[in-house]
């Protein structure tokens, strides 16, 4: 059992094997344990269903030796399956209070919300943290549109359980961020695109540390 922690949601990896190259999904996400990150989602909607299995299997594990919380993209009933920490839902998605009744009281469910309001229903379905964005757009998402980051200061003030930016946040544009009541950044490219993940990782953390204005944890 792993309930979530605020400094969980510190540096969120969020995977995407469109920059595996000559590496596999686990040596990229071991490199980013190694570098520091927090929490770790296996978002890889193109796979297989048993391939993902697979693959999810193989995180979790890694997840584990680091002691770091290991979150199931949408799919709940892999997520139930693998025994995975928690899943991640979007508002397109199962609703929380489904994933809760499914999962049980002991997992982490994450929300997908871009307003005040579906950030209140989230909360009050039962999420343990949100996901609010895309704060820069999306790498990732070229369908995503741009969060403002008014509203995710209103979204932040809205709730109690933790709030994480997501959306092309990288080193070079994380100071934006400084002074928002976030709990952390959710990343994708800004990690798994770097040469040195491991290395990328690291950094990446540092200056996530600073504009949130605590110490490494």
């Amino acid at each position: 059992m792993m309930k979530l922690k605020r400094t969980d949601c510190i540096l969120y990896a969020v995977t995407d094997r469109t920059w595996l190259g000559k590496q596999t999904l686990a040596e990229q996400v071991e490199a980013a344990l190694q570098g520091g990150v927090t929490m770790v989602q296996m978002r890889e909607k193109n796979l297989e269903e048993n391939r993902a299995e697979q693959e999810a299997l193989e995180l979790k594990m890694l997840c584990r030796k680091y002691g770091v919380p290991f979150i199931i993209n949408n799919n709940v009933e892999m997520a139930k399956r693998i025994d995975a920490d928690g899943v991640h839902v979007g508002q397109s998605d199962m609703e929380a209070s489904q994933a809760r009744i499914i999962l049980g009281p002991d997992k982490i469910i994450g929300v997908t919300a871009r307003t005040v309001e579906q950030a209140r229903a989230a909360q009050e379905a039962g999420a343990d943290y949100l996901g609010s964005g895309a704060v820069f757009g999306s790498f990732t998402k070229l369908d995503s549109h741009k969060l403002e980051l008014e509203e995710l200061d209103r979204i932040c003030g809205s709730v109690t359980i933790p709030v994480v930016a997501i959306g092309g946040i990288q080193a070079g544009n994380i100071a934006e961020l400084k002074g928002r009541k976030i709990a952390g950044a959710a990343v994708v490219s800004g990690i798994f695109a770097q040469n040195d993940i491991k290395k990328g990782t690291e950094e990446l953390k540092k200056r996530v540390i600073e504009i949130l204005g605590i110490g490494d944890e």
